[in-house]
């Protein structure tokens, strides 16, 4: 399945060139975001109709990353794709009245849609987790994009809660790891039950990060703050997408760990 990739990698390397392009020719960078997002989108599509495909990059870290494009995964990522495509698109009339920093918001613009990508279509929670935290570091510089006291101290609230909850959920897929062997999507259910073991726990600690970034209370403080500040393109992509990888994290535990369990 070497569209995965493709799709992933695609906004990440155009990120670079629409750095690049900024101060050259703003009507060029905005080309290409916009035509980057069209790709993209195009690209989603295409792998949600070519149905059940799966990738297996061994090695990173030990681990290896896993994708896989079914159904589920597919839908959120076409969702995802036309969001970023739209704001892409209607982006330069409201940039024209905020033009600062264009080249960097561009930047971490895209790469935030590739890293959310890559949460999507990930097949295991490790792969989840990496690009989980990508998308992360690079959504905080789009909140911080106004460099104003309010949204320099909004910014620094979501990376905190960020950080936090990645740390929390790191700890829970250490403990989860040690349980079972495993952090497949679809062996997890099947270690749990051939084991025999108690992974609340561990499911409670994984839980959290995924619950800061869906803005689901107590860890909800984030999202008053940063939505006001943001730019209006970088707000209705943390309040559409971002906040949605959080419940893609949380079902994923739900169904495949704590299935039939009424008090988790």
């Amino acid at each position: 399945m070497f569209l995965i990739p493709v799709v992933i990698l695609l906004p990440m390397a155009m990120a670079i060139l629409a750095a690049c392009l900024s101060k050259r020719s703003p009507f060029l960078r905005d080309a290409l975001v916009v035509g980057t997002g069209i790709a993209t989108f195009a690209l989603c599509v295409l792998l949600a109709f070519q149905g059940e495909g799966e990738l297996i990059i061994p090695g990173v870290c030990g681990f290896g990353l896993t994708f896989k494009a079914d159904g589920f995964r597919a839908i959120y990522a076409c969702i995802a794709a036309f969001m970023w495509m739209m704001s892409g698109i209607f982006s330069p009339e409201y940039f024209s009245h905020h033009a600062e920093n264009r080249g960097r918001y561009s930047l971490f613009n895209l790469l935030t849609l590739g890293a959310t990508l890559g949460v999507f279509y990930s097949n295991d929670l490790y792969t989840t987790f990496i690009f989980f935290e990508i998308m992360s570091v690079t959504s905080f510089v789009m909140v911080a994009h106004e460099e104003t006291p309010g949204a320099m101290k909004a910014a620094y609230t979501y990376l905190a809660v960020a950080v936090i909850g990645g740390m929390t959920t790191l700890m829970g897929l250490f403990l989860l790891y040690s349980q079972l062997g495993t952090l497949a999507f679809d062996a997890m259910a099947s270690a749990k039950a051939t084991l025999g073991v108690d992974v609340t726990a561990a499911s409670w600690l994984v839980v959290v990060g995924f619950a800061a970034k869906a803005g689901a209370f107590p860890l909800h403080i984030w999202l008053p703050k940063a939505h006001p500040v943001a730019p209006a393109p970088a707000s209705a992509l943390l309040s559409g997408i971002l906040t949605k990888s959080g419940v893609f994290g949380l079902i994923v535990v739900c169904s495949r760990l704590m299935a039939g369990d009424a008090a988790f």
